[in-house]
């Protein structure tokens, strides 16, 4: 049996050059698969600081928003504690007769009945006719208003946290 050697070469050529062919295309395809890889770590790397930026821009809204609560809070307190010590010096005075509570009353209301007027020289109601009230009820009126001056620094208080939220 003869070999037809050209036969065999012609193939082997077409093996060689097939074979080639796969190489380059293979070269070539890995560079463009190391490229669209170095593209997809390079886009991973900018979303990852767009998202540390964003973060340390989030963390620095809520420093300064703990900052501006830490010093409403202050604020507050320190208005609920001067509130406090005023309404005590008041409750003491008054408890001391030191102060007197009085109301004016209308001339025409007190029904024939002559109520002495409370003079004083630093009085700023021109002889109107007052009525001292008893310090029992005078404590009661201080316990009242010392709670109405709470509920209104308490609501400011409130008022300040919601707008500095929502800010």
């Amino acid at each position: 049996m003869v070999m037809p050697w050209k036969l065999v070469g012609a193939v082997a050529l077409v093996l060689t050059a097939w074979a080639s062919a796969w190489q380059v295309q293979d070269w070539r395809y890995g560079k463009q698969l190391a490229q669209q890889d170095r593209l997809h770590t390079e886009t991973l790397n900018q979303l990852t600081q767009v998202a540390a930026t964003a973060q340390q821009a989030e963390q620095d809204k809520r420093m300064a928003l703990e900052q501006r609560l830490a010093a409403s809070d202050k604020t507050h307190s320190e208005k609920m504690t001067n509130a406090q010590k005023d309404q005590a010096l008041l409750r003491d005075r008054l408890a001391t007769s030191d102060l007197r509570l009085s109301v004016l009353i209308d001339a025409g209301s007190t029904g024939g009945c002559s109520v002495p007027s409370a003079t004083g020289a630093g009085g700023v109601d021109h002889a109107a006719v007052r009525a001292e009230l008893d310090p029992a009820h005078a404590q009661r009126i201080v316990a009242i208003t010392d709670t109405g001056d709470r509920g209104l620094i308490a609501l400011q208080a409130c008022q300040a946290y919601v707008r500095d939220v929502t800010r």
